[in-house]
Formats: structure tokens, C-alpha cells, sequence
């Protein structure tokens, strides 16, 4: 949270839309965000994505779904700040008092071209390298004050598919490299074993990697993989949930009756590395893994409800810089 002194200052300046900057404090744990971050020629197709979808398929099929896993590269770009939205409010304790919350808001804008696909069972629909296969405008939240359960920060998407996206968490500043978790791929709501037939997508992308790196059933590997020799002094973590209350997602009909993403979790990991830039500053990266649950097909454990299935997203990607004149 921000100092009251601090807050006292954004508030008299009210609110302000500029371009944002790197290493500003007011940002609190988003400073380092801002700026444009890549696959660049020293971290390519370092994104993931792998996803479960209804397909129908030539018969016979009873599988009646195919696991469409890709390789990527991105730019995310954080580009515009206001510094002081207020949040109106009071507390009444005899007599009302103002109790304003201010919220520091960077926009951005998220850009993922492929660089190969590949599905099972095969349908044709996977597409060509360079397709642009996801664009997505939001906003990242820091709280500065009048935090609800240490909740300091939020992520607000919105994805052409038809889904809005409301995600709170906390902020988290560590020493060294991040511990990246693992993450099981496999649907929840079936036998997990891979010789049950129901995974053969599973089974066919765990047995053949895709592109000789990617495995279906424990993709966070690739991040740990990336952060193997690599000196990193300080990092951000910014862990952010649907499932926290407030948060939520809210999509179109067809999406609700089809395969209803139901909540996203992500931890983005900023990272000031001992190795500097060409201005003499830390180098910077952020990783990212993200899982979207979707729910469609009633489960094969005997339980009630749907299957849900992980689609998740990992990357591993480097700030752009420029020599300073």
C-alpha cells in the first residue's frame, strides 16, 4: 500500500492519462511493466498454448473433442497510466467520513502470432505459421489503498471469443529466481491414467512432444526449463484469480452452452536479472503461466457436474529496450 503522504499527493493531482514509464514508483509493484515486452531474437517461440475443444470429427469418433496444442511468439505492450481513479466511498462511525480508494491503472494490449499448431486427432483446423491467433486489450489494477484481504492488484480482459474477465490477487516482491509451480494439464472429472483411452489426445502429445519440447501433461516444465542458468536478482510476482470473491467471468450464450470458461488463474514473474541492458540497467523478463478452465461433457468419474478443462498458456518473454540518446 501507499504511503498516506503518497496518497495525499495523487490525489491532488487527480486523475492524469499519459504515457506510462518504467521505474516509476507511483506503479507500485506494476513499475516495471510498462513498455513494450517480446519474444526477442533471444527468447523465440517461447509461448505455449495447449486447449481442449468440442470436435465432432469424422466418424467414428467417440472421443467427440481433439487437444490443439501451439507454439507462439507475442508482444504485450503496457503503454497508458492514470495514476489516481477514485473510487468514492465513506465510513460511518458516529459520523460519516470520506474513505476513498485510489487505483493506479495501466492498459494493455496483448498480441500472439503462431509458429506451428498441431491437434489429435487431426482436423485440418490447426493452421499455418503466422496466423494471429489471439488479441486481447485490458487493464492491470494496483490498489494503493483500502485493500479488501491483502487483494492489491487486478487484471480486467476482454477476448474476442465473447469473454470478460475479472481477476484480483496479490503482489509479491522475492529475492532471486521465482519457484515455478507445477501445473497438471489433464482434465479433471476422468481416470487421469494415460493408457485410459478417453486421454489418447493426452497420450499422443506426452508420447511425442510437440515440437520435441512440449508436453501437454506438465507444461510449466518449459518455464522452469527457461530459468536454468539464468542470474536473476529480484522478481515481481503478480498472482491473480477469478475464483476470489468479486472476481468472475462472464461470457456469451454459445460460449456458456459449448465450453464455458469458467475461471482463469495466472502468476506473471517480472524478472531484474544480474546481466545488463545496452543503457547499463538490469535486464528484464516476465514470465507468465496461465490456466483457463473450461467445463463441457459430463464427467466420467461418477460424479455430477462437467468435465473441466485446463487450457493453459505459458511464455517466456524479454522488455525491449532502446539506447538512450
Amino acid at each position: 500500500m501507499l504511503s498516506s503522504d503518497k496518497l495525499n499527493i495523487l490525489k491532488s493531482q487527480g486523475r492524469k492519462i499519459f504515457p506510462a514509464k518504467a521505474g516509476d514508483d507511483d506503479l507500485g509493484p506494476l513499475t516495471l511493466l510498462p513498455g513494450t515486452w517480446k519474444n526477442l531474437p533471444s527468447l523465440p517461440g517461447r509461448g505455449w498454448n495447449m486447449i481442449a475443444l468440442p470436435f465432432a470429427g469424422p466418424p467414428p469418433n467417440p472421443l467427440n473433442y481433439r487437444l490443439l496444442v501451439n507454439q507462439y511468439n507475442e508482444e504485450l505492450s503496457f503503454t497508458l497510466v492514470d495514476k489516481a481513479v477514485p473510487n468514492r466511498g465513506i465510513k460511518k462511525n458516529g459520523v460519516a467520513v470520506e474513505s476513498d480508494q485510489f487505483v493506479v491503472a495501466l492498459d494493455y494490449e496483448q498480441s500472439i502470432n503462431q509458429i506451428a499448431a498441431d491437434d489429435f486427432p487431426k482436423s485440418g483446423e490447426a493452421g499455418k505459421p503466422g496466423l494471429a491467433i489471439h488479441h486481447e486489450p485490458g487493464l492491470w489494477l494496483y490498489l494503493t489503498n483500502e485493500v479488501t484481504k491483502d487483494l492489491d492488484i487486478a487484471r480486467l480482459a476482454t477476448i474476442p471469443h465473447g469473454d470478460s474477465v475479472l481477476a484480483l490477487g496479490k503482489s509479491n516482491r522475492l529475492k532471486g529466481t521465482p519457484t515455478i509451480f507445477d501445473v497438471n494439464g489433464l482434465p479433471e472429472g476422468v481416470n487421469q491414467d494415460l493408457n485410459n483411452p478417453y486421454l489418447a489426445p493426452y497420450k499422443h502429445f506426452h508420447d511425442n512432444l510437440f515440437q520435441n519440447l512440449f508436453d501437454p501433461v506438465s507444461p510449466n516444465d518449459l518455464l522452469k526449463a527457461a530459468n536454468q542458468g539464468v542470474n536473476i536478482v529480484r522478481t515481481t510476482e503478480l498472482a491473480v484469480d477469478t475464483t476470489t470473491p468479486t472476481g468472475g467471468i462472464v461470457n456469451i450464450p454459445f460460449i456458456v452452452k459449448q465450453a464455458n470458461a469458467v475461471s482463469m488463474r495466472a502468476t506473471f514473474w517480472i524478472q531484474e536479472l544480474a546481466e545488463k541492458d545496452i543503457n547499463g540497467n538490469p535486464k528484464l523478463r516476465l514470465q507468465y503461466s496461465q490456466v483457463v478452465m473450461l467445463d463441457f461433457f459430463p464427467r466420467r468419474d461418477g460424479l455430477p457436474g462437467l468435465i473441466s478443462w485446463p487450457h493453459v498458456s505459458i511464455n517466456t518473454l524479454e522488455k525491449e529496450v532502446t539506447k538512450n540518446s
